[in-house]
């Protein structure tokens, strides 16, 4: 039996972790787009998840 281990890690980040990542962005700004949902997120209690991945696809997107 051959394992391929083809699964990907996902990886979250939190509103202060997904700023830390930019220059230039803000938590209050990454909070914002997290309310508004124009940014996509996963709630988990109070706080917002952010995938890693959509965050660089979206600021790819807004930038053109």
């Amino acid at each position: 039996m051959v394992n391929n281990n083809t699964e990907t890690k996902i990886q979250m980040l939190t509103i202060k972790e997904a700023a830390a990542l930019v220059d230039g962005l803000t938590e209050y700004r990454v909070r914002e787009l997290c309310r508004s949902g124009e940014l996509p997120t996963v709630k988990a209690g109070k706080k917002y998840l952010i995938n890693k991945d959509t965050l660089i696809r979206f600021l790819g997107g807004a930038a053109e």
